[in-house]
């Protein structure tokens, strides 16, 4: 057997970056590096980074994965993950006649969402440096559920993000592991962890069954980019066809893994257009983070987040740009 070949760092001592920390990328320089396993070179590498404009005590070493290049592309990327949250800060605050408001108008602001990840860092709380977002404690006290979002699952977003808008690739659909039949492994997992006719077995069955109405519901509204909306578009049209192999399906049981993870992205914006009370949000919360956490670790990672991604042609992409 030929031996395991030795990775090369992706990042060199000394290079500027820019570093996920919470749902955000920040402008980073590596200080440091090492392999991850000791001075086994094969384990692959983890970095020590210091952030721009912060201070030493902030410095951390963090995993290849939450780096990127700092390219172009990846400052629009930033830029864009900026924007979101202060567009869900704006949203939790917003009074109820406001955010009915807001809602109404967020089918148009979807076209163009891009990928945040409203997750808890790994090292607690950081103040942002910029201006115009809120104190860290003010965010925390917005009524809406804060998800950690595994440094793994945060990885497939920003990829997912990349496929779609900058190599105008699409996901294959219908998809082999849809969100409707991810949702209902969870459930099966999860439940037999549980004391049936319980409390905490009820909260399961609500959850699932509320996530796939949401997902049903917000689909076409908030989960998509504008390059997939011919994609849909037409997807939604053989739904409604008698004759076609997806009549009677919902889109849970069509569109899988990577847009069920963005539907966990914007469910703090959409929990803050509820009336859930404090101990339903908190409740909602630790059943989401379970969730999460046991689709990052393998073999599910490798099975649910599997799609193909395919270029639609340039028919496609012509009737994309005709319709801006």
């Amino acid at each position: 057997m030929a031996p395991a070949p030795v990775l090369e760092p992706q990042f060199r001592k000394d290079e500027k970056a820019l570093c996920f920390h919470h749902e955000l990328l920040y402008d980073a320089k590596v200080i440091d590096l090492k392999p991850v396993d000791g001075d086994d070179k094969k384990s692959g590498f983890q970095y020590k980074v210091h952030y721009k404009g912060w201070k030493n005590t902030w410095d951390d070493w963090v995993p290849e994965d939450r780096l990127r290049k700092l390219t172009q592309e990846n400052r629009e990327l930033a830029n864009n993950l900026r924007h979101e949250v202060l567009a869900a800060q704006r949203a939790a605050k917003a009074p109820p006649a406001a955010s009915k408001k807001k809602t109404q108008g967020s089918a148009r602001g979807s076209e163009e969402r891009q990928t945040s990840v409203t997750a808890a860092g790994p090292r607690g709380q950081k103040r942002y440096r910029d201006q115009d977002l809120e104190k860290e404690e003010v965010f925390q006290t917005r009524r809406a559920v804060r998800i950690y979002m595994p440094d793994r699952l945060k990885s497939l977003l920003v990829d997912d993000w990349e496929n779609v808008t900058k190599q105008l690739q699409l996901v294959q659909l219908p998809s082999s592991k849809p969100a409707g039949y991810i949702l209902d492994e969870y459930f099966e997992h999860e439940k037999a962890k549980r004391r049936p006719g319980s409390a905490e077995a009820d909260i399961l069955e609500e959850v699932i069954s509320g996530l796939k109405e949401y997902f049903n519901k917000s689909l076409g509204r908030l989960l998509l980019y504008r390059f997939e909306r011919e994609q849909f578009f037409d997807i939604h049209t053989q739904m409604e066809s008698g004759t076609s192999k997806l009549a009677g399906k919902t889109l849970a049981d069509i569109y899988g893994g990577e847009h069920l993870l963005r539907l966990f992205v914007s469910m703090p914006e959409l929990v803050a257009q509820t009336n859930m009370d404090s101990q339903s949000v908190n409740r909602l919360e630790g059943e989401l983070a379970e969730m999460l956490t046991w689709l990052s670790k393998e073999p599910r990672v490798s099975l649910f987040f599997a799609s193909t991604y395919e270029s639609p042609g340039q028919a496609y992409i012509d009737k994309v740009k005709s319709s801006v």
